[in-house]
């Protein structure tokens, strides 16, 4: 999309092996959102040199948390960006407006009766919001209106006629699907351990400063009970025999029994924190448990921003105005029959995941 690269390969090289030498060419450390695509075997041999395509193949459902590299960030910036004009995915008017692109379909500049200086001048109002913003800082905020849309992540994989069937397409994607799992679920568990190690490092801190807190009111009070009358005190002690410590001169056993109070103070406050942090624990495994589909709670990028959400608006019913109806897609038909139902995929998702099992399949059918 971006560019084009050249790789001698061998005869017995795998696909494997050249994803592996694509990646490390570009940088990329987050691999398992990619992989090579061509259309089939048959097609591949007619062609020299062979002919892949760099694509990802699984998309993140928040683009801001999943996304570290920027270089993961552009790849999808294209790839997205390029679905949106080719038409591949599905984006309403005002919304191609607020991703400032000039390069708006060519199907949405038909379908208005408005001229190219008016789309223009929609899209500089936009674009006046963004002065100063870098280049990184744009693509992710396109990526995340755009990972909003309806067809946002959809991969369809053609077949040239129904006989035809690649059976490794599906065990492929499977695994995929399965292993990028596994990295979420490896990602918490990494958060959790360090959420857990900065807790036991803040209560070592607690602890060694309470302990040295211990230790400086140990030599105040060592320095308190002696003096210059001492030897002399100590002297009447031994000869007085039994009888004990003088009434008059303070006890050195006494700071020793309230340090010791405080050594089981903090003995017992080290035990409740232990307690604290083993609940602590158990709170972030079940907090893993339960996260699994906070998807569902999710909500679009203009419903989190009103002033995105009422510029949209604005713009949206502007647009209504200048519209040809005769030249509607069965896209755009269905675009505005959810939106007047109130429908985005979120709301969707929530619905046929809820009820029991006849209902939840009941509702995915009739979608």
């Amino acid at each position: 999309m971006d560019a084009e690269l050249e790789f001698a390969v061998q005869p017995s090289t795998t696909g494997k092996q050249l994803f592996d030498q694509v990646v490390k060419t570009i940088g990329l450390r987050e691999v398992w959102y990619s992989g090579l695509q061509y259309v089939s075997s048959q097609d591949v041999k007619k062609e020299n040199p062979l002919q892949f395509k760099f694509r990802a193949k699984f998309f993140p459902e928040d683009v801001s948390e999943e996304l570290i590299q920027d270089i993961t960030q552009k790849l999808f910036f294209m790839q997205v960006k390029e679905g949106i004009l080719s038409d591949e995915v599905y984006c309403p008017p005002e919304t191609a407006v607020l991703l400032a692109s000039y390069s708006v379909q060519a199907k949405v500049l038909e379908q208005h009766k408005l001229s190219r200086e008016q789309w223009e001048e929609r899209i500089q109002v936009w674009h006046e919001e963004h002065r100063g913003m870098l280049k990184e800082d744009a693509m992710l905020e396109y990526l995340k209106i755009a990972q909003d849309l309806e067809m946002y992540g959809d991969v369809v994989f053609l077949r040239p006629s129904p006989a035809a069937s690649n059976k490794r397409i599906h065990p492929s994607l499977c695994m995929g699907n399965h292993e990028l799992a596994q990295l979420e679920n490896e990602k918490k568990k990494r958060e959790a351990i360090e959420k857990e190690k900065e807790q036991m490092e803040r209560e070592k801190q607690e602890l060694m400063m309470r302990l040295y807190q211990f230790e400086e009111k140990t030599k105040k009070a060592e320095k308190g009970s002696g003096g210059p009358e001492r030897p002399a005190e100590d002297q009447g002690g031994a000869a007085d025999g039994d009888d004990g410590p003088s009434s008059g001169a303070p006890s050195p056993h006494v700071p020793m029994f309230v340090d010791n109070h405080d050594v089981l103070m903090v003995e017992e406050q080290n035990d409740h924190d232990s307690e604290n942090n083993s609940t602590y624990s158990a709170d972030l495994q079940n907090e893993g448990f339960n996260d699994h589909r906070r998807e569902e709670e999710r909500l679009t990028e203009a419903e989190k921003n009103e002033r995105v959400q009422r510029q949209l608006m604005a713009l949206s019913s502007e647009l209504a105005q200048a519209r040809d109806d005769t030249k509607h897609t069965q896209n755009d038909l269905l675009h505005t029959e959810n939106v007047r139902a109130g429908r985005d995929k979120y709301k969707t998702l929530r619905q046929i995941r809820s009820g029991n099992t006849k209902q939840r399949i009941d509702e995915f059918e009739a979608l």
